[in-house]
C-alpha cells in the first residue's frame, strides 16, 4: 500500500521553472452511481498494487445516496487520499481528505462560476476539508456530456487550443491553483495533445486532464503534452485492469524525475 505523507495534490510552487520536474500522478475517478462494494474492493486492491495517487469521488449527476458510505469504506481500507469531485455544494463530505473547488471557467453560467460556491462556503469552512481552487474547463469530446447538459454550458471546441490556453491563463490570473481539462464521462475522444500543450505553455499551475483516456497511448500522449495529473474513470468501470496498464506509463515518466 503506498505511503501518502500528504493530501496535497502538489507541494511545489506554481512557477514555470518547476513544471518540468513535477512527477506525473494518477487519479481514479469513482462515480457513486456506478459503484458497488465488490467493485470498490477490486479497484482498491489494484490501486494499492499499482500506486494510484488519488481517488476522485463524484459525478455530474449523483442519484445514489451512498456516496458518504463509499467514502467511509475507502477511508477504512486505504490510505490513498480521497478528493471530492463535486457536481454541486450538496456533496460535501468531511470524511474525505480534500475537495476540488471547481469554478466552471469554460462556461458563462454564474451559478457554476461562483453561485454555488457562495451557498456552500459556510459548510466548506466548517468541514475542515483541504480545498483545491480549480479552473474547470469542459472540452468538446464528440458528444454532449452530462456535465455540459447539467451546467447549461457549451464546451470549448476540440480544435481550438488557443481558446483553452487563454481561458486557463485568465483562471490562473484570477488566482485559481489548478486547471482541469475534462472531456467528460464516456468521451468519444480525449482532450487533444495540442490543447494540453497550449495550456501547459500558457500557465504554470498543475494541469489535470480527464475524459476519454482508454488506452495507454492516449495516457502517454496526455502526460507527454504536459498533463500533471491524469484522471481515468469510465474505462476503469469496464476494465479495472487498465489501472495497471496506465500506472506502468506513469512510472516510465517518473523514473527520471526526483522523488516528490
Amino acid at each position: 500500500m503506498p505511503n501518502h505523507r500528504s493530501h496535497q495534490l502538489y507541494l511545489t510552487p506554481n512557477t514555470p521553472d518547476v513544471t518540468a520536474n513535477r512527477p506525473k500522478r494518477l487519479a481514479v475517478l469513482l462515480d457513486p452511481d456506478h459503484l458497488t462494494v465488490a467493485r470498490c474492493q477490486e479497484i482498491l486492491a489494484l490501486s494499492h498494487r499499482h500506486e494510484v495517487d488519488f481517488f476522485f469521488m463524484g459525478g455530474s449527476l449523483i442519484s445514489n445516496p451512498e456516496q458518504a458510505s463509499f467514502v467511509g469504506y475507502i477511508k477504512q481500507h486505504s490510505n490513498i487520499p480521497v478528493i471530492l469531485f463535486p457536481s454541486s455544494g450538496l456533496y460535501i463530505d468531511a470524511q474525505a481528505d480534500g475537495m476540488l473547488l471547481l469554478s466552471l471557467i469554460s462556461g458563462r453560467n454564474p451559478d457554476f462560476l461562483i453561485g454555488q460556491h457562495v451557498a456552500a462556503a459556510p459548510l466548506l469552512k466548517k468541514s475542515g476539508l483541504a480545498l483545491y481552487p480549480t479552473g474547470y474547463m469542459l472540452i468538446d469530446s464528440g458528444r454532449q456530456t452530462t456535465a455540459s447538459y447539467m451546467s447549461g454550458t457549451t464546451p470549448i471546441p476540440h480544435d481550438k487550443p488557443s481558446i483553452a490556453a487563454c481561458t486557463a491563463l485568465a483562471g490562473q490570473m484570477l488566482g485559481l491553483q489548478y486547471m482541469y481539462l475534462d472531456g467528460g464521462s464516456g468521451a468519444m475522444y480525449p482532450v487533444s495533445a495540442s490543447m494540453i500543450q497550449a495550456v501547459r505553455e500558457a500557465v504554470s499551475v498543475p494541469i489535470i486532464v480527464g475524459g476519454g483516456v482508454n488506452t495507454v497511448e492516449k495516457a502517454e500522449a496526455a502526460w507527454k503534452a504536459g498533463a500533471d495529473i491524469l484522471v481515468v474513470g469510465n474505462h476503469i468501470e469496464k476494465s479495472p485492469q487498465f489501472i495497471s496498464e496506465v500506472s506502468e506509463v506513469k512510472q516510465r515518466f517518473n523514473v527520471v524525475l526526483p522523488q516528490a
